[in-house]
């Protein structure tokens, strides 16, 4: 390719709302232009990367025997409404109506569609194990959308779905998946950091997120200096700093010793802060109690306290059953925090959120700050672990300026729900190994889900067995951004010239620059175009009326792998430079050609072995 046929136009100034590294030389490389906020459009530069990142993903995918599929981005609202997702997904999912006022969504992910897809195809267990992907276009409405396309509100996902008979199925598939994504993020030349994460509002069980260090990442990863346990901190968990008791009754015995609950007054004092100035004492030895709503919780809370009168609603006859909302009590050690992603997890909630102060006066009969689980009725306690180990502890009398002291968990109250709902964080011993763990901030760029019967439940998906009885298929979810991706590639690999790209994604292997594209230089740089094009090698020759200067620094902001230096002086040798060296060497003329094939191919295997 001559680049004066091709559409290049590079900037020498950085865009003013261009903030990260990415998205500044995206920019300035001519890889892409901002239509809108949010909405970009890729230029051809940019395309040709966005397309090798595409066929890596597809490569890997149809590697493990993934079947390419391409639904459509406009979908129908009835089949989220089948899910139980068109209320819940909230604000980010763009819904319209086609001149008929029948109500479609914009993609924003794709388990209904595809879900939709197989049921009306599904039979019989033969047809099983399947999987199914796409590599299309979706759309989220960010609030806030920025740094480029590392959030932009229209995207292009790599989404694969598997359908299964049991779990053993979904496991290997599962696990061909994780595989097949280190393969992924190898060949493209990124430093992934796979860690246990959080299913969000896809649902489901198991999951796995395959991160990259990022100063503006949008999640915080919390991992071991001294073994691999890494989760993003919505997952993780750490080794307990107390010896929680075996059961209730071992927690009522080690109750029986504490002294009997006593009222204290405290004046004005509301915070934990306050308290342990007043009292003379650490956090560690207060129960702090918070309350939260809960939305669209599919727990079962007919025998909960204060729940019984919840109107419920369900997706579809077979769907669980759901509560609109739900507030909870939920009680943590005074030094510790609640993990609001493992509460909703624990309480199979789309979301919680702290209740208003209205609402925390009206549920526990006490002004704000003096909230505790003695004597709180009409709302479920949760319990973190933390707490059934406190048994003489201090926490709020449910009346102003009042506290209890001597509160035994066991004895002076029980919770509806004991789990792990705290935040872990750097400083805290691991689970795992017991070693310290830290933090790092990251970006997503992958995520692996075991859905279970989340869809297929809710959708009626069913097959018939060996015996010919309908069973329903339990189900997998795996997606790469590829946009995501691309610009994290240059996140990683840049300089202060500009981006530095592996070479299975540059946008063309070697970049040709004669001094002047005349004479003895033109034919020497036509011939060696035609020698290397031959060879399969990309190659893009600057054939524009420019300063070598100019065209030296284009070759190091777009950032193609090799640059080769035609010149009156050295003729008929060349100069040929590697984007990550710091000088170049001459090489025969004649014999350059063969010599960059080798060099473009010896560092594809590197790559993709």
């Amino acid at each position: 390719m001559k680049l004066s046929r091709t559409f290049l136009p590079t900037l020498r100034e950085v865009p003013a709302d261009a903030v990260i590294v990415s998205h500044r030389l995206m920019m300035r490389s001519a890889m892409l232009r901002k239509l809108a906020n949010g909405l970009f459009a890729y230029l051809p530069l940019g395309l040709r990367s966005f397309r090798k990142v595409e066929n890596i993903v597809r490569e890997e995918m149809d590697a493990i025997g993934a079947l390419e599929i391409k639904p459509s981005v406009v979908v129908p609202g009835e089949i989220w409404k089948e899910s139980g997702r068109w209320d819940t997904m909230g604000d980010g999912m763009l819904r319209v109506k086609n001149r008929l006022g029948n109500d479609f969504v914009i993609s924003p992910t794709a388990e209904e569609a595809f879900t939709t897809l197989v049921r009306d195809e599904l039979a019989s267990y033969r047809q099983l194990p399947l999987t199914l992907y796409q590599i299309n276009t979706k759309y989220r409405d960010e609030i806030r959308p920025r740094y480029g396309v590392m959030r932009g509100r229209e995207f292009t996902m790599k989404d694969a779905y598997s359908w299964h008979t049991d779990d053993a199925s979904l496991d290997m598939t599962y696990e061909a998946m994780g595989k097949a994504y280190r393969r992924v993020f190898k060949r493209c030349g990124l430093t992934v950091i796979p860690v246990r994460a959080d299913t969000g509002a896809m649902g489901g069980t198991g999951s796995e997120e395959f991160m990259v260090e990022s100063e503006i990442g949008d999640n915080t990863l919390i991992l071991c200096r001294s073994c691999d346990y890494a989760a993003n901190v919505e997952k993780a968990a750490c080794k307990p700093d107390f010896a929680a008791p075996a059961d209730l009754a071992a927690a009522q015995v080690a109750a029986a010793r504490t002294p009997a609950i006593q009222k204290i007054p405290t004046p004005s004092v509301r915070t934990i802060e306050e308290l342990c100035a007043f009292l003379k004492t650490d956090a560690g030895s207060f129960i702090k109690t918070l309350v939260y709503k809960a939305v669209n919780v599919e727990t079962d809370l007919s025998a909960a306290p204060g729940c019984g009168k919840l109107a419920l609603r369900s997706a579809s006859a077979d769907a669980p059953k759901t509560y609109p909302a739900a507030f909870f009590a939920v009680a943590i050690r005074g030094d510790l925090d609640v993990n609001e992603t493992k509460l909703a997890a624990v309480l199979k909630a789309s979301e919680v959120e702290l209740a208003s102060d209205a609402d925390v006066e009206r549920l526990t009969g006490a002004p704000l700050g003096f909230a505790g689980p003695v004597g709180l009725s009409g709302l479920p306690v949760v319990a973190d672990e933390s707490v059934t180990a406190l048994s003489d502890a201090v926490t709020g009398g449910l009346a102003s300026d009042l506290h209890f002291a001597h509160v035994a968990y066991g004895r002076d109250f029980q919770a509806w729900m004991v789990a792990d709902v705290r935040v872990a964080k750097a400083g805290d011993a691991c689970q795992s190994c017991g070693g310290e763990l830290y933090e790092k901030k990251g970006n997503e760029l992958g995520h692996i889900f075991k859905l279970g019967y989340k869809y297929t439940r809710s959708m009626k998906v069913s097959y018939l067995d060996e015996q010919g009885k309908a069973q329903v298929p339990t189900m997998g979810c795996y997606g790469i951004g590829v946009d995501r991706t691309l610009a994290s590639i240059i996140e990683e690999r840049h300089d202060d010239d500009g981006i530095v790209w592996p070479m299975t994604v540059a946008p063309y292997h070697v970049a040709l620059v004669p001094i002047k594209y005349e004479g003895a230089m033109k034919e020497a740089a036509d011939k060696l175009h035609a020698e290397l094009e031959a060879l399969g090698i990309e190659v893009l020759l600057d054939d524009r009326a420019e300063r070598p200067g100019v065209k030296f620094k284009d070759a190091d902001l777009i950032g193609i792998p090799l640059r080769v230096v035609i010149g009156d002086k050295n003729l008929p040798k060349v100069e040929v430079k590697a984007r990550t060296d710091k000088d170049s060497r001459l090489v025969d003329a004649a014999s350059a050609a063969a010599e960059l094939a080798a060099i473009v191919r010896a560092e594809l295997a590197v790559l993709e072995a």
